[in-house]
């Protein structure tokens, strides 16, 4: 009788138990793609694909799909793309925060890289025009970066137009020498250094930090007035009184990775994989490295990189 009691009182704990451990057992990730943007940079491309493949390793669909990079936060605030991995704080950050304020995408995590987007020059243009960093000293070098078509100005490269860098307002606000000349590419950018390595022609451009550039070419960014909360928005905020964009960009920038607010709900397994993502200047250097220098597609950069790189990833899909 009391055997009989004990598997009576078992049995009915296992019943009261069953709806507590249901939704648990339910939250299975759904079978519908992960929609994984992609831009026109290369660790970007290559880090999509280094998260999509952990993603499809636990049993998900991915699906890469080519987005501007300042729609894609707007697209990811619909729902439209599931996340976005390299928030830039220079380049992107207005972007963000304007979707953030509009509800459909947060914050999911940040990268323990930090970030610098700005002018920058190879260390041989310092040669040509000996008072950099200062961007006063750059500023009276000016002639010396003039190409057929900047006239009697310098050039200054930046890069893709949908990066929206402000370069121009920067020009215009300081007063500068220089005409905005945009890049169609990233790629653009380095093919533009390697052509003026060959006889060490002086080239300021667009660069950032982290990738491969800065261990293959050795250089400095421009000291513009220094970044100061609001110099882009407000007049009365920076050096100049009447100007915005008359300072440089934030020189230690977050890199943060943002998502729907729906994957949480729709693939917890995923998302919950997804907050653990954080990698370092270094790694994501190497990512861009393997495709730049080494010439390797994204999908078989990516799987270069997981191969060599098992303790750092395998532990976030545990």
């Amino acid at each position: 009788m009391q055997r009989l009691t004990r598997l009576l009182l078992g049995a009915a704990t296992i019943a009261l138990a069953a709806p507590l451990l249901a939704p648990a057992a339910l939250a299975e990730d759904s079978p519908d793609p992960i929609v994984i943007p992609i831009h026109n940079w290369s660790s970007q491309i290559v880090m999509s694909n280094v998260v999509g493949q952990m993603f499809e390793g636990m049993g998900n669909s991915v699906e890469y799909v080519s987005t501007d990079s300042q729609a894609v936060y707007e697209a990811v605030r619909l729902g439209d793309a599931t996340l976005e991995l390299e928030v830039w704080e220079g380049a992107f950050g207005a972007s963000f925060d304007a979707a953030v304020a509009k509800g459909g995408i947060h914050d999911a995590a940040s990268h323990n890289a930090v970030t610098r987007e700005d002018w920058w020059y190879p260390l041989w243009t310092k040669e040509a025009c000996p008072g950099l960093p200062d961007w006063k000293a750059l500023n009276d070098c000016a002639a010396k970066f003039a190409t057929p078509e900047t006239g009697d100005k310098g050039r200054f490269l930046g890069g893709p137009v949908d990066w929206l860098k402000h370069d121009q307002e920067k020009v215009d606000a300081l007063g500068m020498n220089f005409v905005v000349v945009n890049a169609g590419s990233a790629a653009a950018l380095w093919a533009e250094i390697a052509a003026a390595e060959k006889d060490k022609t002086p080239i300021v451009l667009f660069n950032w930090t982290p990738n491969f550039a800065e261990a293959v070419w050795p250089g400095e960014f421009v000291n513009f007035p220094e970044w100061v909360e609001g110099c882009d928005k407000d007049p009365a905020v920076g050096p100049i009184p009447d100007k915005t964009y008359d300072c440089g960009n934030p020189a230690n920038g977050y890199l943060k990775i943002a998502a729907w607010d729906g994957m949480k709900d729709k693939w917890p397994a995923a998302y919950a994989t997804l907050q653990k993502v954080s990698f370092t200047n270094a790694q994501i250097a190497e990512m861009a490295k393997l495709v730049d220098v080494d010439g390797m597609e994204p999908e078989d950069a990516a799987t270069a990189w997981m191969e060599a790189n098992e303790a750092v990833w395998k532990p976030w899909t545990e």
